[in-house]
Parts: structure tokens; sequence; C-alpha cells
């Protein structure tokens, strides 16, 4: 079998950071028993660690995310090794990149009718709805009246977000006509649906789904604030739930949604709301690992490693689940960066031994400059993993990271 694999993320040599560690491709494929090629982007570059003699070939471009050097570069990858039975992209952002160069190369597998159904967040919700899921009301936008006109119908508040968005970027709350008039003003319509704002707590769930879309582990969890929170400055976390009539609600909830939008053969993470009566409603669902410390969450709580679980069934192997231990919780915390940016840091106080469950913590140093831009995994303004108590009690750890924790920060 001929695989390419699209990587945009680095491998770090500090030991401090362990964002992507579980993306080993060189122990998830046997490189000599297929042809594995990579392309990459600069940074991606950094996330091969299989020694260049036991790589098909490998081409690095600018930006995995433009279709343009995509497709160039695994044209050329098809070139000097051959036609391709796999394309692995494992980044949201470049799902639908990859989808349209499959199609583009006859290359097997997900095309972009397939991948919208889950980058599209309008069309995701239309086909949940469609077999009897609860959704938010929603309306693709079409032009500034008649999105108006499906505000008046349903009331505000409302969101405002883009239909192939990620991590909260480009997501408004509105509260007013004249607000909503004002946040479609500039946009792309095209790209944008409208939703109505549901009051309800924001829950997530991580796992993946076999060939015959069945899903061999999932791990449900609660948000505390919101990424919209996030985005406005406030800290972002998560705890596990241990076992609970809910946790199974949810759990069978999740299977509802995977199996409506034919999800099979993919790594997922789910968002709903459980609302005040304790319905649950789907929000979106993105086929891709969770970000965040999610992943790195469940290795060691679960001793499940998504990536691996996922990457291996694409080539018809198996990662064993491990036998389950108890009832184990966890969570994480990220502290934002300061609201002016690009900010000096002058302080950043380490958590341990103030909290009991703290695993991991990556902090900024003095003298560190903190820019604009990044994602969940990015340096923030201060990153938390906690283990090992139970779920109360890791709640409590959460609050005393939130309530004590305070970064110092010098504008530039």
């Amino acid at each position: 079998m001929h695989i390419v694999i699209v990587n945009r993320w680095p491998r770090f040599k500090d030991s401090q950071r362990w964002d992507n560690e579980l993306t080993r491709y060189e122990e998830f494929f046997d490189h000599h028993a297929h042809r594995i090629s990579y392309v990459v982007d600069g940074p991606g570059s950094l996330g091969v660690l299989t020694p260049r003699a036991h790589i098909a070939h490998l081409v690095q471009v600018e930006d995995v995310n433009q279709y343009s050097q995509l497709l160039a570069a695994v044209s050329e990858v098809v070139e000097r090794v051959g036609p391709v039975d796999l394309l692995i992209a494992l980044s949201e952002f470049t799902l639908e990149i990859a989808a349209k160069v499959r199609k583009a190369l006859n290359i097997p597998g997900q095309g972009p009718e397939q991948v919208a159904v889950y980058r599209d967040k309008a069309r995701m919700k239309q086909i949940v709805r469609q077999c009897g899921i609860p959704v938010p009301a929603f309306i693709r936008c079409e032009s500034i009246e008649h999105t108006l006109a499906f505000a008046e119908q349903v009331g505000y508040p409302l969101i405002v977000k883009p239909v192939d968005g990620a991590a909260s970027m480009g997501v408004a709350r509105v509260d007013s006509a004249e607000q909503l008039r004002a946040a479609l003003q500039d946009l792309d319509l095209q790209r944008y649906e409208v939703e109505t704002f549901i009051n309800g707590q924001v829950y997530h769930v991580d796992g993946y789904t076999d060939a015959a879309g069945q899903i061999p582990f999932q791990a449900v969890s609660r948000y505390l604030n919101s990424c919209l929170d996030f985005a406005h400055g406030h800290p972002l976390g998560s705890v596990l739930l241990q076992r609970s009539p809910l946790r199974t609600r949810i759990e069978t909830f999740s299977r509802q949604c995977s199996q409506a939008l034919g999800l099979y053969d993919t790594a997922f993470h789910l968002e709903l709301f459980v609302c005040p009566d304790e319905s649950l409603v789907f929000l979106e669902v993105g086929a891709r690992v969770g970000g965040s410390e999610v992943p790195h969450l469940i290795n060691k709580v679960f001793g499940v490693n998504l990536y691996e679980h996922w990457l291996k069934h694409l080539v018809g192997g198996a990662a064993e689940l491990p036998a389950p231990q108890g009832d184990p919780c966890g969570g994480w915390l990220i502290i934002p960066k300061p609201q002016r940016v690009p900010s000096k840091v002058l302080k950043a106080p380490s958590q341990r031994g103030q909290v009991a469950s703290l695993w991991r913590e990556l902090l900024p140093q003095p003298g560190q400059i903190l820019d604009a831009g990044g994602g969940y995994d990015s340096l923030q303004g201060g990153r938390f993993i906690f283990t090992g108590l139970s779920q109360p009690e890791i709640e409590r750890d959460i609050q005393h990271v939130i309530d004590h924790y305070r970064l110092e920060a010098q504008p530039i």
C-alpha cells in the first residue's frame, strides 16, 4: 500500500512541550511493509521522525492548507512513487483540502461530498435533524435581510459562525437586529450560518469509530466555560465524567449522532448541550481527534491513544484497547494569553504543590514574548492537566488554579 501522510504539526525536543507527542507515525505504520510518503510544511517537517531512508518520498511546501500547493505536492509523489492508496490528513483545517486532492487525483477515500458532512456545520445539523435528533434552530445565511427575517421569527440571542470554522474562530453572539446586521455586514455570507443560542451546559465526547461505524471507545467530558468564552479571554477546561446516568445517556446520544452522519473509520470530537431540563441537543462534530489537552488526558487516564487507533484502523490493523481499570477521572485547563499582545512575560508561578491532581503544566517563562495567534495547543498563558482523583476533586483543583494562578505580563 502507498500511503501519503499530510503533516503540519511539529514534535518538540523540549521535554516541557508535549504537543503532538501522540502522532507517532514512525510507530503506527510499518515503513517496510508499506510505501509511506509525506507532504509537510515548515512546522510539519519537525513532526516526521521516521529515518529518511525509510520514507518513499517527502515533499515540503510552504502551506499544506493551500489546495494548489498540496495538489502539486501529491502529484509529485504520484510521479515519483506511483498511485496513492490512502491520503491521510489529521488536521481539521486540512480535511477539505485533502478531500479535493483525492477527487482531483482519483485517490480512494472520502471526497468533498463526504467531508462536508462533518465540516459544514449547517449540513451536519440538517442531517441529524432529519434523523430526529434535536438541534438548535438554524439557517444558512443567504442574505442579510433573509437572516434578519429568521432572527425575527426565532428571537435573540443568536450565534453567528462560519460553517467550516473551528475553535470558535469567527464566532459571535448577537443580541439584537442592529448587532446582527453589523455582524453580517462585511462577511462572505455563503460561509456563515446563524443559530439560536441554547441555554445549556456544553459537553464533549471524544472517541473513534471502526469500519462498521461502531464506537469501540468514547470518553465524555463537561466543559468548564466554553470555546467562545476562551476567545473572549476566559479560561477554558473540561473534566471527564465518571459513571452516571447522564454519562450513559450522552454515550447513547453520541452513537445516534455518529450513525446519523455515517461516521466510520475516524476519530471524532462531538459537542452537545445538556439543557436545564436535561434534554440533549446536538451542537457539532469533527471527524478528528479533539484539540487542546484532550488526547493527552485520554491517553494518560485510559491508556488510549486516539491517533494510534484511528490510523491503524485505516490500514486494516487494530490497536488493542486496554481493559477498563475502575472509573478514572481527569481534567485540563488552559489560561489564555493576555488581552494585549505582544506581551513580555514577567511571572508565571508554578502550581505544583498547590493542588494534588496536577500531572502536567506548561508555563511561559519570564522574558518570553507572547504573540497573537496559535491554537489551544500553542504556548498559551498556562496549560495544565489533572489526573488521579475523583470528578469533584478534579473540578475543585481546576477551580483552585483558575482562582490563584496569575500570569504577569507587560504589553510591548
